[in-house]
């Protein structure tokens, strides 16, 4: 049953809703392409790109030392927001024998990395920046840059001792379950071969770089680098911008994702020419960043951080909105819209598909005005036409930002759509080749993101065996298989803190880390009370799977619900992969949101803990 006239007229809209689906699926089958994940590069520290992942421009003076041998209770392979926390709730709750192992030469994870100019948080601080209370720290801006959000990484290593035995510019290169001795036996690039009783994966979603497999990308004979890895000595500047040793270069930057759109204008500012080499469009609404007001911080009551994470959680799921998240963070400004809509209607005579299309014209609605933005902003018709998005908001990761489009107005940067043509034809040794013509440049600088949806090996980079040598990743062929997406049967005392599972929650990584980390340590502390290791039996695994898999959709996962198909490719949805030959990443994800989760994760640590058996050696 359609929905009331007066709702989808598109005189009164603004827009006919019925052609913008018809254009989305157009711009997808222009995009499509028959390699699909395949079109990246694996790389891997063994590989000839290496280089894209182990280069290392903000470390000191290497240094060496002996390889370990010793144990330690619970070694945490990971020291971004997810290892962190980890290690800050097990110190808390009187655990101290923790060790976190990062290949970076500080804390900080993603943060450590990603320094590249304009650098910033998408998700507001206060809500974004874990244990600000507890470390009595206060974010400067409503939205952190890369800067601030690493310094608040090493606040929180100091202020809960977590330097003390954390292993820095150190590869895992193993972790192997030894039955006899209980005790997970951890392998890095030192020659380590440590081993601990308690093991948590806290890679995270953005730690594994990824790179386009453009033909003749090893033929270039100028500078390259990841966006993750910028080499600040040849740009010059720092974080901030400034980059004053690009003004008698030629720069590409291959890639429109959510990095491009904060780099961008720093790069064109001070290069000679800048090329921005487009497949797809990103959104880009404004940043509406601030100082945050200092009598407003002082104001708020013990408590407050956890209070505003559970509310931007329950806004997020439409449990209980919070009218001030509503006015200032971007991330909602669909649901601004579908609330309007809500409001015309009787929700009780709504049917599911009824309700789809409402969150969808919601949707339109948000992309009309981004449309509109670029059209105001960018000052050439056809510039402005390229750089519009054409597909819902749910199929790409939405960006927000002021200075991008910006950036296209000026006289030293040109647009490049290779988006017929799929992608760039080739890198040859003085450029870059698309839609038939060669751009001589100085420098390419990939942004090209994360392996944050692709294959389980390829995102954690880590080989793990559990009993009888059985690999994690054989383990998860046809899809993640885990109890509450953190244990997994067959690898006792493992656990996954973040990374696969959690992000996938809600759109404040930090929110549903805050929950899981907290319920974590008290898990921990209860396996030590009856037993030497747990593990979940099979059966646990296939009842979550199942709660995954029926579980009721919430307005964050029918925001453009049964419209997956009609994405344009992206990491979102597998690059665009059909929904039969997907893994099942319903595995990866609890539709309900964070907030459902937590409480059903939280009832479970501290219920009778069914499903998960105890283990003594």
């Amino acid at each position: 049953m359609p929905l009331p006239q007066e709702l989808v007229d598109p005189e009164a809209l603004g827009f006919d809703p019925g052609k913008i689906t018809d254009r989305y699926s157009a711009e997808r089958a222009r995009r499509m392409r028959a390699d699909g994940q395949a079109q990246f590069i694996d790389i891997t520290p063994e590989s000839q790109y290496a280089r894209y992942l182990l280069d290392d421009h903000y470390a000191g003076a290497a240094t060496t030392r002996e390889p370990l041998t010793d144990e330690v209770e619970f070694l945490v392979i990971g020291g971004g927001w997810a290892g962190l926390m980890m290690g800050a709730r097990l110190k808390q709750a009187g655990i101290e024998d923790v060790r976190i192992v990062d290949a970076g030469s500080d804390f900080g994870g993603t943060w450590y990395w990603n320094r590249y100019p304009g650098a910033q948080c998408d998700v507001q601080s206060y809500v974004y920046m874990p244990l600000l209370e507890e470390t009595g720290y206060f974010p400067k801006e409503r939205y952190a840059y890369a800067s601030e959000l690493l310094e608040h990484a090493e606040r929180i290593g100091d202020h809960f001792g977590l330097y003390e035995k954390a292993l820095f510019r150190t590869w895992v290169t193993d972790v192997r379950w030894d039955e006899k001795a209980m005790r997970w036996i951890v392998s890095t690039n030192v020659g380590d071969r440590m081993r601990a009783r308690f093991v948590g994966i806290a890679t995270g979603p953005a730690s594994r770089p990824r790179l386009p497999g453009i033909p003749g990308i090893d033929d270039f004979r100028g500078k390259s680098f990841h966006t993750s890895r910028w080499d600040y000595d040849y740009t010059g500047g720092g974080p901030e911008g400034g980059l004053d040793r690009l003004a008698d270069k030629r720069v590409a930057i291959i890639g429109t994702g959510a990095t491009a759109i904060q780099c961008v204008a720093h790069v064109a500012a001070g290069a000679r020419q800048t090329y921005v080499f487009q497949r797809t469009p990103s959104s880009v609404a404004p940043r509406g960043n601030a100082p945050t007001d200092p009598d407003w911080a002082k104001s708020l009551k013990p408590g407050w951080q956890r209070k505003m994470m559970a509310a931007f959680d329950k806004t997020l799921a439409g449990i209980e909105v919070d009218e001030q998240l509503l006015e200032t963070e971007g991330m909602f400004r669909t649901f601004v819209h579908v609330r309007k809509l809500m409001e015309k209607v009787d929700l009780s005579t709504l049917s599911a598909e009824e309700m789809q299309q409402l969150f969808q014209l919601g949707d339109h609605t948000t992309a009309e005005e981004i449309r509109r933005r670029v059209e105001d902003t960018v000052q050439d018709p056809e510039v402005a036409e390229i750089l519009k998005h054409w597909y819902y908001g749910g199929c790409k990761r939405p960006t927000f930002n002021d200075d991008y489009l910006e950036a296209f107005n000026r006289p030293n940067v040109s647009l490049i759509d290779v988006s017929d043509a799929k992608g760039i034809d080739r890198i040859t040794e003085r450029g870059v080749v698309a839609n038939g013509v060669e751009y001589e440049v100085d420098c390419i600088i990939y942004a090209s993101g994360f392996e944050i949806t692709s294959d389980f090996e390829k995102r954690l980079g880590i080989p793990v065996f559990g009993q009888g040598g059985q690999s994690l990743y054989d383990h998860w062929r046809d899809g993640m298989r885990s109890a509450y997406g953190v244990m997994v049967h067959g690898f006792p005392n493992l656990f996954m803190v973040g990374g696969l599972f959690c992000f996938t929650l809600s759109l404040n990584y930090s929110g549903t880390l805050e929950d899981q980390t907290e319920v974590l340590t008290r898990l921990v502390h209860v396996i030590r009370q009856r037993g030497d290791a747990a593990q979940p039996t099979i059966e646990a695994e296939e009842e979550w799977i199942r709660e995954q898999i029926e579980a009721p959709p919430t307005i964050l996962s029918s925001i453009f619900g049964g419209a997956a198909e009609s994405c344009t490719p992206g990491y979102y949805t597998l690059e665009g992969t059909p929904m039969a030959e997907r893994r099942d990443t319903r595995r990866e994800g609890y539709a309900p949101g964070g907030t459902v989760y937590a409480e059903k994760f939280r009832s479970w640590v501290n219920g009778n803990l069914a499903g998960l058996e105890f283990m003594a050696g």
